[in-house]
């Protein structure tokens, strides 16, 4: 239990009272993790079939695909203890939602555990009164044409049944993101479809969304905007002077009148050929937290009403900003420390500790009715924003518990 105590001792950042920030701050998330404890394997997103998260080596680093560890350990992305946690963080961060990367329903590689972690994820963002979107792979037909799940005949059909379960299901949910009224739908990509076949997939809904693809592909979808994303390629080092160009390049096309969503990132540093499955993409430097402290401050500073932020959790590229043993809270107090100088912001990085603790004396304590009940109490508190109440009685639970 001495690292929380460790965590909690530098928390001490003052941030004044509350005011709603002039951008929508989304976090691109991955609910694609599996654990042992709560799935029964561990899954492909932490071994990438090479690491083993069971064996911690002499530096006491557990095996996980990621040069990176999560603060709260390896996770499941469908534990109700882990939602809890990121969500709370997300909030006391500023964050205003999260946008789902999201495979499809298909019951085909994990696609359909993916599906299923994103309803439960949602729950919780519904219950912290933040806000949700769709980041669709399109790759995901291709997956399954070269699996054998789908043939190349049925590619539109199957894309168009997707898009309808959007749009009767999510499109039209008061906590999707909407400009304008119109829900806001990114396509990775286009990996797949050409801007023939998007013609195809969207023209029947019933709620047209506002689509947007990469920069450079933007012609694939007909009237699309366009999103960022840290710009590696190659396998190259990616200097800052390289990622400043890409991002005003991006900004200067909202400027012109494109529809444009602000991008930020801490870093890119991958696991893929350390873990046997082809080369880097390449490398981008966190700068000693620089790197997203700037793109931050472009975002903030572009006309684009949002902003997204790449990513919470992708272990894999190393793009994290949920606090990790390497960074700790790093990029959340950046954030906080962002809106308190846009204004009045109602939460401290004192806060940001709180999730963690619950989730810690969650963890240890499982079985514990009694704690538990007291527990729940506590998480009631946090997300009714009520923190100084809830420091007070899980620092009580806290040190009964010592």
């Amino acid at each position: 239990m001495k690292p929380l105590l460790t965590l909690i001792a530098f928390a001490a950042i003052s941030i004044q009272a509350a005011d709603k920030p002039t951008k929508i701050v989304l976090a691109h998330y991955m609910p694609w993790y599996a654990s042992k404890l709560v799935s029964g394997h561990w899954g492909w997103h932490w071994t990438m079939d090479r690491f083993n998260p069971d064996k911690i080596g002499d530096n006491g680093r557990r095996q996980i695909a990621s040069h990176y560890r999560p603060l709260i350990g390896p996770y499941d992305s469908n534990d109700p203890d882990v939602l809890e946690c990121q969500v709370l963080l997300m909030k006391f961060a500023g964050i205003n939602g999260v946008i789902i990367d999201w495979y499809g329903t298909e019951n085909f590689r994990d696609y359909a555990t993916i599906h299923r972690n994103s309803l439960s994820l949602i729950k919780y963002l519904k219950q912290a009164e933040l806000k949700f979107a769709i980041c669709y792979e399109d790759q995901s037909i291709k997956h399954m044409i070269e699996g054998g799940k789908l043939k190349k005949a049925q590619e539109v059909p199957h894309a168009k049944k997707e898009f309808k379960w959007l749009a009767q299901n999510w499109f039209n949910d008061p906590a999707y993101v909407k400009l304008k009224g119109e829900p806001v739908l990114l396509i990775f990509g286009p990996q797949h479809f050409n801007k023939n076949q998007w013609n195809q997939i969207t023209s029947s809904l019933s709620t047209q969304p506002i689509l947007y693809t990469l920069p450079h592909l933007t012609n694939q979808a007909k009237g699309s905007g366009a999103f960022g994303w840290p710009p590696v390629d190659g396998g190259k080092n990616v200097t800052p002077g390289i990622w400043q160009k890409y991002v005003r390049d991006l900004y200067s096309r909202g400027a012109k009148g494109e529809s444009v969503i602000a991008s930020v990132f801490p870093k890119f540093h991958d696991i893929y050929q350390e873990a046997g499955l082809h080369k880097s993409y390449g490398y981008l430097d966190d700068q000693n937290g620089k790197t997203f402290e700037q793109t931050l401050e472009l975002a903030w500073q572009s006309n684009s009403p949002l902003i997204q932020i790449a990513t919470w959790n992708d272990y894999g590229e190393g793009t994290i900003i949920e606090p990790t043993k390497e960074f700790a809270y790093r990029y959340l107090e950046n954030l906080q420390r962002k809106f308190a100088t846009n204004g009045k912001f109602a939460y401290t990085s004192w806060d940001l500790r709180l999730p963690i603790m619950l989730h810690q004396l969650r963890k240890q304590y499982t079985g514990n009715k009694q704690l538990t009940v007291q527990l729940e109490s506590v998480s009631k508190l946090l997300f009714a924003s009520r923190t100084a109440e809830a420091k007070t009685l899980l620092m009580k639970l806290w040190n009964q518990k010592q």
